[in-house]
């Protein structure tokens, strides 16, 4: 059986500190036990908040406890996943596959830095978490680990112990682990948006189940008036909703229960996994879609045609690097920098408006637009030369025709 480099071997292990990635659910609150059961180490347990609702992180924590840590960590990372994660892939347009605003994928590096800096503050030998063996995030946390220290180790229970889900179930209920409610979905989310999997949804050709979704309108059930709203870019990062000032993280906030209840924001995405399975993804980002789709306009609106042909390569290549797990790679600066270069123009504000699961641009306005009315009007103030566009023409086709006419002629001669 192939074993990881990272992986630890048991008897490492005994006694010595390990740092768990903990959510609290199933998966996370089963592993505790049993690496405490199997692995005869001391659990370190981390929970980071990032914006997920419904979440009492005291409870969490107590809970952790008296499932028999050595110890918890609740972090606050609400402002640094927006700051140092979530603005950077608004700036980037990010959709991976054109489609999947990568909320879950910008979030698992953060986690794994935690993870790194109180395994090294607690002089843990390993690091463990709850991803399977079929999915994306054991890449991005793993890499983005033994990236910042390769010198730990990553143990990844759910896939050393081979559980289905009845099982686990079955060892929560004979080692007296409180598990949740039951849910036939499998679900991640944190402020930029929810992952829903497994029921029903792993047949693609069925139409999502209503109760799938939580975070938008069925848009049949929408308002029947549109709502616009106004988002205010600088350099690249929303500073205002509707004219007024706010922080990052309460912009995205406000902005999903805004768009949300419009029905903004569903996504049915069948996906290239890293690991190579097809899978259905469904995914609800109302923010998201939204102010991706405002950033996008109005930097198309600031730059040049070659920049913004060349910024649509850039963006689709961030978006596969983080969708990876390549955060850390050395191309991600080199493209931040390019990003972050054509974003000192995008300032202004953009207007959408919301109707019936739809977010339409509508207007936009900037010191930078690359616009003017007296070029572009057709009225009689127009200051735009249109006789210099024969010789334009003659020139701007002059290799088609070349081309088409020695093409032709060399046919004939065949």
């Amino acid at each position: 059986m192939f074993r990881a480099t990272y992986s630890p071997k048991i008897e490492d292990l005994k006694n010595k500190p390990v740092v768990l990635l903990y959510s609290g659910g199933l998966d996370t609150s089963t592993m505790l036990v049993w690496l405490q059961e199997n692995y005869k180490c001391e659990v370190i347990s981390c929970t980071v908040s990032i914006g997920q609702k419904g979440k009492d992180f005291k409870q969490l924590e107590e809970k952790a406890y008296r499932l028999g840590v050595k110890k918890h960590y609740t972090i606050d990372a609400r402002e640094e996943f927006v700051e140092n994660y979530l603005f950077p892939a608004i700036k980037a347009n990010a959709l991976y596959e054109g489609a999947y605003p990568l909320h879950s994928a910008l979030s698992r590096p953060l986690l794994a830095k935690y993870a790194i800096e109180i395994a090294e503050k607690e002089n843990a030998v390993a690091i463990a978490h709850g991803c399977t063996g079929k999915g994306n995030d054991q890449v991005r946390i793993n890499i983005t680990a033994f990236t910042l220290n390769p010198k730990i180790k990553i143990i990844q229970p759910v896939v050393e112990w081979g559980f289905l889900r009845d099982q686990e179930i079955e060892y929560a209920h004979s080692h007296g682990i409180p598990i949740p409610e039951k849910s036939v979905y499998s679900i991640d989310e944190n402020i930029f948006g929810r992952s829903i999997e497994c029921g029903e949804l792993e047949f693609p050709d069925k139409e999502p189940p209503a109760d799938a979704f939580e975070w938008t309108t069925d848009p049949r059930e929408a308002p029947n008036d549109p709502e616009y709203v106004e988002l205010t870019f600088k350099r690249g990062i929303p500073i205002k909703l509707n004219g007024e000032s706010m922080n990052g993280y309460e912009l995205i906030q406000k902005l999903n229960e805004i768009a949300g209840k419009h029905g903004v924001g569903r996504i049915d995405h069948l996906e290239d996994r890293i690991v190579g399975l097809k899978s259905r993804e469904l995914y609800e980002n109302p923010a998201a879609v939204v102010l991706i789709k405002a950033h996008k306009d109005l930097e198309k609106g600031v730059c040049t045609s070659q920049e913004v042909d060349f910024k649509n390569m850039v963006d689709q290549r961030w978006a596969y690097m983080c969708y990876a797990g390549l955060w850390l790679n050395p191309l991600m600066d080199d493209l931040n920098a390019f990003i972050n270069e054509v974003n000192k123009k995008v300032n202004g504000t953009v207007k959408l408006k919301l109707f019936k699961g739809n977010a339409e641009v509508v207007g936009r306005k900037s010191k930078w637009l690359l616009y003017d009315y007296k070029l572009a009007t057709y009225e009689g103030i127009s200051t735009f030369n249109e006789k210099a566009s024969y010789g334009f023409i003659e020139l701007w086709g002059l290799q088609t025709k070349m081309s088409y006419q020695i093409k032709k002629q060399n046919e004939n001669e065949d």
